[in-house]
């Protein structure tokens, strides 16, 4: 089958296309010609009507369908599976959010562990060509060696949101060697950009200035970041989508340190840029963007923080050619345009 500019339409099921990052990855697939199965649950961390704005979007298209229901429902995934028939799963579904995991622990085990593992049953089932999953930069905890390389040691995380994420991680490489699924996960680094949630730091900041509220910045400031755009990171996901782990693709040691298993079809992935920007640097930012000083709120840090974040980018590179380059700058200016066009409309859509 082939879809546009003579381009082979592949098959995809994604789970969390309600989501922030989910949405931007459906879409870039659906414009690109290929199908689409959605998997989401809709839930109730932060407001649905963004949820469902996001899903209307893609529900435009033919090449998408979407499937309501949790990651812990695996008949649920069974039948999404059924209607995708794919070739790549990219699971991005998860409870996210590190300071929610104090408040809500049971969540994060519920999607992150349970319905993870109904993922690895889905793919163990139906062996795609290629399994992705989502991590996250949180699981190489306070880590002092910088950058954060994949084959650091990321054993003492900080929050259950690390624990679950590194826990998802392993049994990866456990179905990966037992049933020869091809799977590679890959870690986010404070990715931004239209379409965010509004638990994150730049929607909270855009939010509060636009209503002369105080921002709360925590660890008095002295905290840094390595913001990923979500263009830059959906361009690393497409790309590392063609690459499933295998021998023939293990990189030369030169180039960088490969996370390939030796016992598996198993691969670790940083998509950060490797460009971490101070905090105070990331709220001049957007209040340059906005047009307007923010109301400083100084807060201690709070528990479960890291002080820093910082991404050795050279195995994407060396896999895929790419690396993020998004500017702050621009990224936090295409973002405050959204909100100023969009959000505002689309909270008042049901």
């Amino acid at each position: 089958m082939w879809g546009k500019l003579g381009e082979i339409v592949m098959r995809y099921l994604i789970t969390g296309t309600a989501g922030f990052i989910g949405f931007h990855v459906a879409k870039r697939l659906i414009d690109e010609g290929h199908f689409v199965v959605g998997f989401d649950g809709m839930t109730p961390y932060y407001d649905v009507t963004l949820k469902e704005r996001r899903h209307a979007i893609l529900q435009r298209s033919n090449g998408f369908k979407a499937v309501r229901a949790m990651l812990e429902d695996r008949a649920a995934l069974d039948r999404a599976a059924e209607l995708a028939e794919p070739e790549v799963i990219i699971h991005l579904a998860a409870q996210a959010g590190v300071r929610y995991s104090l408040e809500n622990p049971k969540a994060y085990v519920d999607s992150n562990l349970v319905g993870s593992w109904n993922m690895l049953e889905l793919a163990k089932a139906i062996a795609p060509k290629h399994l992705m999953l989502a991590s996250t930069s949180s699981i190489y905890g306070a880590n002092e060696k910088i950058p954060f390389a994949e084959a650091d040691r990321a054993d003492e995380p900080m929050t259950l949101y690390a624990a679950t994420k590194k826990s998802m991680e392993l049994m990866a490489h456990s179905y990966a060697h037992l049933y020869e699924v091809p799977t590679t996960a890959f870690r986010f680094f404070t990715v931004y950009g239209p379409w965010g949630r509004p638990d994150m730091a730049l929607f909270k900041f855009v939010d509060a200035i636009h209503n002369g509220r105080p921002i709360d910045i925590y660890g008095e400031g002295r905290m840094s970041r390595d913001f990923t755009y979500i263009d830059d990171l959906v361009e690393s996901i497409v790309r590392l989508s063609h690459i499933a782990p295998a021998e023939e693709n293990r990189v030369a040691p030169e180039k960088a340190t490969d996370t390939l298993s030796r016992h598996a079809p198993f691969r670790v992935v940083n998509t950060g840029g490797g460009q971490p920007v101070e905090l105070m640097t990331f709220v001049e930012t957007v209040e340059k963007a906005v047009g307007r000083p923010a109301i400083h709120n100084m807060l201690p840090m709070q528990q479960g923080d890291v002080p820093r974040t910082f991404a050795s980018p050279d195995l994407l590179e060396a896999l895929t050619g790419f690396k993020p380059s998004v500017s702050v700058e621009e990224g936090v200016a295409r973002f405050v345009e959204w909100y100023e066009q969009n959000y505002r409309r689309a909270q008042t859509i049901v």
